[in-house]
Order: structure tokens, then C-alpha cells, then sequence
């Protein structure tokens, strides 16, 4: 009979740190969130060989007293939580005291530190016996790290090349930038210096790790909801790419991968995203620390809330919101999928910082630890409510500004400027304050279209129009059964189809939005789609698919003529539309080719 036996203390550190010490970047992560949790102000990190063979992170923080930095090796020792109650209202990136003893255990380990107000800095190595002896150091402290995994060569197999360990590394660093604008960063490896972040406001510090492309490209978003906030920024649709690696989204400045998130990322772009590419974000979600568990995993990159439907449909909402703001109420930074770059030095990064945000109560009365999410997600329900749409339902002339000659030097004009002419039957030409607008008029009627069959759906005010003749056409004996059992859907939907024969169903009305398009066609889709999936299905995820398909049937066909008021009459609605920036496919509807690229062209001021 097996003798059961209690594992050695090495043993039990080296099998906890395969949780918390995965790579190097593990480390670094770690010993970073100490460094910031230590109040630090300044951190270099110093790395050799992608950070297997070393990995040296310096800060200016508050330091260690020499009589506990023995204790600082030891597991489960932490100066930040010391009851459940602390646990359960976190506020530090690291809490559980096992990230030092876990990487003692599987690499050679220096502490080196001077508390605040001390005379002398004191080191220790972590090794058996071990005492503190002085050390050279300023302020802070020194946490040293080397051979990675020198004594478990079975798991040091598993490593990567050098530029892939490092590479992780580096964006370990990144990540914890991004949530400190105002802790400087500096990255060293081989010797040779990556990158110095001087702290600076949360846009700029963004800029300076992603790029100012990702900012130009991006739409801003900040919505407050009683203990809920969401800040940062969300790619334009027209300007995401395939890239999987671009979602960069933290919880009270944690860094997580939830898949309650991520699936609202999904949704909250399925209607805008192009074929497979994906939404680049970097949001920052403030939450009480209560109403979220971080003490999930080791590694701390997951997280559980305590409601997380409310959770998902306070982000959804919030993105969708944001993607669907009409052109005339957007930034035309941001709103205008311009085919020119915008001139950096022209950018002011002027957001609103949100490192440190204290989100504004949005509603009455004071919320319990047991039911804020739900009672915030009211709140915010309430605070963006679906605003009906006021336009007429076809291209109506009469109620377009009309272009003059005085257009081109008004600064006033509208986001999408005055029609100009027709391009082969398919585009729009128009002209702005900023230059040339051209418009794909099919694929912008499109959307405008769609938002307003999902508009009237949802108030059940879908609006029909009977057909003098009734559009009659082929069918098979399912088809008929299909109109004839769900007749009432169809009504709905705002068509009249009944069988006018035994191969033949005639179209009596159809949605008098859609009263431009081919009712045949229209019943074709629509009686193609009830067959495939039913009823069910229709007031769910197909319902929007099944409207995109009706729009575009509906929709204006390209090498159709528009006059000038027509065309006027398309740009106006496009400007009150929300999505409009692109069709039901994702695809770009309008772009803008500023004066300034204009006159690239042709060498004028050169």
C-alpha cells in the first residue's frame, strides 16, 4: 500500500511556480507588479537572452526593511491583504506573496533594497542560510533573477527561441505601461536600449505604444454607469485589420482575458467588421473591486464578476454606441474612414485621462455589495437609450440642402459636403470644407436601409405598401408550405405572399421601405431563409441577417442614375444613419480625400 508522505518545501514552491512562472515574461510580469504596487515612479528592466538569463528590474518604490526580506522569500508572505475582507476588495496588482518564493525556487534569485528613510540599502540571495549583507543603492529596489529554470532542465525544454521570449517580454511591459502613464518605463536587452517611456498623459502613452496610427484609426470612448466606467479607444471598423493580437483590455488596471469581454467585442462589432477581421481595442473597464474576483488563477490574467450579464451588455452597449454615432454627431477625425494620413503634428492628444478615474454617479440612491452590476447596468441602459429615427423613408430631394458655388469656402457644410455628379452609375462625388467626399451609394442606401427595417422591427411599426400588380413567381411545393406556415411572420416582416397556384406564389404588399427593390427577389430571400431556419431563429441571430439581406435587395442598384437632389437627399440621411461609415458587409461606404492630398497630386506648392 502506497505511503502517504508530506513533499519537501522546494519541492512544493517548484510545483506552485509551474502556475505563476511560465516564461520569462511571467517573471517580469510579476516582479513589475510589485515594482508598481511599491509606489514606484520610475522602472528599468534589464534583459539578457530574452530574459532566460537575466532579468533585472529596478524601481524607486518604497523599499524593504532589511528584517523582512527574508520573509519576502518565503510563500505566501504579502504586506497586501491580511483578512478575507481584503481579499474580497483587492485593489493591488499582485496579493497572493508567491510570485518571489516561486521563482526562487526555479531560478537564482537577489534582493537587493532600501526602505524609505533608511541610512543603508541591505541584499540577500535566496539561497539556504543566506543573510543580508549592505549593498549600493539609492532608493527602492533591485530584484535580480538569473538562469531561468537552471535546475528543472526538463522544463526549460519548453522555452522558446530568444526573440520569441523576448518578444513576450516586451509586451509584458507594454501592458503594465499602458495602465501607468505616469511611471516611467525603460526596456534594455543585450545591452541595447528598446524603448524610454517619460510619463505623460493615458492618449500619449498609448500613442506611444501602439502607435499614433491606432489613435487616428480609433474612435474614443468614455461611459460612466454608477460603480461601472469604460475608457479608452475602439478601431474604426473601416480600419481594422486580420490582426488577432490588437484587444488590449484591462480591469481596474488589470490586464485580462475574459470571455465575457471578449464575446461583447464580437458582438458589439458583428454588424460593422468586415469579412475576418478582428477589433483592436485598448479599454480600460473600472469596477468595484468587490464585485469582481481576481483570485481566479495564479497567473491573475482571468478574472470572474460577479454579474456577468450585466457586465457584457454594459460593454456591449457602450461599443455599440459609440461605432454607431451618426457622421454629423462624430469627430470627422474619427468618423471619416480617410484614404490620407492625418499629420501628427496637427494631433493634440487632449483625452481625458482615465489611469486614475473616478467614474460619476448616473443615478439615484446608493447601491448594495450584492446588486450594483445589475442596478449599474440599469443606469446605463437608461442613459443610452436607442434615439428614433426622424428621416423619410426614401430619397426624398425636397428635403436636401442644395449645392452652390459658396459651398466649397463654407466651413459649415455638412460632414459629407454637396453633391457634385454621379461616377459610372456607382459612386457619389461630393465636395466638403475639406475636400472631396466619394460615397458608394448602393452599399450607403444599404445601411440606411438596414437601420431602418431593424428600427421598425423592433417597434413592430413596419410600414407596407400594396402592389397594384402582384409580383408572381415560380415555386415548389415547400416554398407554399412555408408562406403558408408562417404567414403571420411574413406579416410582420410587412410582405403579403399567398399561392396563386400550385407552382406559383404572387407578392400583394411589401415593406415600404423596401418598395424600390424586386419583390420577387425579396420574397425569394425570405422564404429561402424561413425554410432554412425557421421561425425561431428569426427573432434572434438571424433576424439581422435576414434584414442586411432584405436591405440589400432593397437598396439602390449600381449604373442607376441620381440627380443632384437625390444624391443630396442619400448624403443627408447617411449623416443622421448610425453605422454609416459602412454597409451591412462592413465594407466602407464613403472616404474623404482631403485638399491637401488633392494638391500632392499635381506638385501645386512645390
Amino acid at each position: 500500500m502506497p505511503t502517504i508522505t508530506r513533499l519537501p518545501d522546494l519541492l512544493i514552491s517548484q510545483i506552485a511556480a509551474g502556475e505563476v512562472v511560465e516564461r520569462p515574461a511571467s517573471v517580469l510580469k510579476e516582479l513589475l507588479e510589485n515594482s508598481l504596487d511599491a509606489g514606484s515612479k520610475a522602472i528599468q528592466v534589464h534583459l539578457e537572452e530574452g530574459g532566460i538569463k537575466l532579468i533585472r528590474i529596478t524601481d524607486d518604490g518604497c523599499g524593504i526593511a532589511k528584517e523582512q526580506l527574508a520573509l519576502a522569500l518565503t510563500r505566501h508572505a504579502t504586506s497586501k491583504i491580511a483578512t478575507l475582507e481584503d481579499l474580497e476588495h483587492v485593489g493591488t496588482l499582485g496579493f497572493r506573496g508567491e510570485a518571489l518564493a516561486s521563482v526562487a525556487s526555479v531560478a537564482r534569485l537577489t534582493l537587493s533594497s532600501r526602505e524609505q528613510g533608511s541610512s543603508h540599502a541591505w541584499k540577500l540571495k535566496a539561497e539556504t542560510g543566506a543573510e543580508p549583507e549592505p549593498a549600493a543603492l539609492m532608493a527602492g529596489t533591485v530584484v535580480e533573477m538569473r538562469d531561468l529554470y537552471y535546475n528543472t532542465p526538463a522544463r526549460r525544454k519548453f522555452l522558446k527561441a530568444e526573440g520569441t521570449e523576448f518578444a513576450h517580454c516586451a509586451d509584458a511591459v507594454r501592458r503594465l505601461a499602458m495602465t501607468r502613464p505616469d511611471v516611467a518605463f525603460s526596456l534594455t536587452h543585450n545591452g541595447r536600449n528598446l524603448f524610454q517611456l517619460a510619463p505623460s498623459d493615458s492618449t500619449r502613452r498609448i500613442a506611444d505604444i501602439l502607435g499614433d496610427d491606432f489613435i487616428r484609426a480609433a474612435r474614443p470612448l468614455e461611459v460612466a454607469a454608477g460603480p461601472l466606467s469604460i475608457s479608452g479607444f475602439a478601431i474604426d471598423p473601416t480600419r481594422a485589420t486580420e490582426a488577432k493580437d490588437g484587444q488590449y483590455v484591462f480591469v481596474n488596471n488589470r490586464f485580462v482575458r475574459d470571455k465575457v469581454i471578449a464575446h461583447a467585442l464580437r458582438e458589439a462589432y458583428r454588424d460593422v467588421l468586415h469579412g475576418s477581421r478582428q477589433p483592436a481595442v485598448c479599454l480600460f473597464v473600472t469596477i468595484d473591486p468587490a464585485l469582481v474576483d481576481v483570485n481566479v488563477h495564479p497567473a491573475k490574467t482571468e478574472v470572474r464578476f460577479r454579474d456577468s450579464r450585466a457586465m457584457h451588455q454594459f460593454i456591449f452597449h457602450a461599443l455599440q454606441r459609440t461605432l454607431a454615432t451618426p457622421v454629423q454627431a462624430a469627430n470627422a477625425e474619427f468618423a471619416a474612414p480617410s484614404i490620407a494620413a492625418v499629420n501628427p503634428e496637427n494631433q493634440a492628444f487632449s483625452a481625458p485621462s482615465f489611469a486614475n478615474y473616478s467614474p460619476p454617479l448616473q443615478h439615484q440612491g446608493t447601491l448594495g455589495v450584492n446588486e450594483p452590476a445589475a442596478a449599474a447596468y440599469l443606469a446605463f441602459a437608461r442613459a443610452t437609450q436607442d434615439i428614433g429615427n426622424t428621416y423619410s423613408p426614401s430619397l426624398n430631394p425636397a428635403s436636401a440642402p442644395q449645392f452652390t458655388p459658396r459651398a466649397e469656402a463654407d466651413h459649415n457644410s455638412p460632414p459629407l459636403g454637396y453633391a457634385i455628379a454621379q461616377l459610372h452609375g456607382i459612386y457619389v462625388l461630393a465636395q466638403n470644407a475639406r475636400g472631396l467626399v466619394l460615397v458608394d451609394m448602393h452599399a450607403a442606401h444599404e445601411r440606411i436601409l438596414y437601420e431602418k427595417l431593424k428600427t421598425a422591427f423592433d417597434s413592430r411599426q413596419v410600414a407596407t405598401q400594396n402592389l397594384l400588380i402582384p409580383a408572381v413567381f415560380s415555386a415548389d411545393s415547400l416554398d407554399i408550405a412555408a408562406v403558408e406556415e408562417h404567414s403571420e411572420a411574413l406579416a410582420e416582416l410587412g410582405f403579403a405572399i399567398a399561392p396563386l397556384g400550385p407552382n406559383q406564389l404572387g407578392v400583394r404588399s411589401v415593406p415600404a421601405l423596401l418598395q424600390s427593390g424586386d419583390p420577387a427577389a425579396l420574397a425569394r430571400s425570405l422564404i429561402a431563409e424561413l425554410r432554412e431556419h425557421g421561425i425561431s431563429q428569426l427573432a434572434t441571430a438571424r433576424r439581422n441577417e435576414l434584414l442586411a439581406t432584405m436591405a440589400c435587395h432593397g437598396a439602390v442598384r449600381a449604373r442607376r442614375l441620381l440627380t443632384v437632389p437625390e444624391m443630396n437627399a442619400l448624403l443627408r440621411q447617411m449623416e443622421e444613419t448610425e453605422r454609416a461609415g459602412q454597409c451591412n458587409h462592413g465594407r466602407p461606404t464613403w472616404t474623404e480625400l482631403p485638399l491637401v492630398e488633392l494638391d500632392k497630386l499635381f506638385l501645386r506648392g512645390q
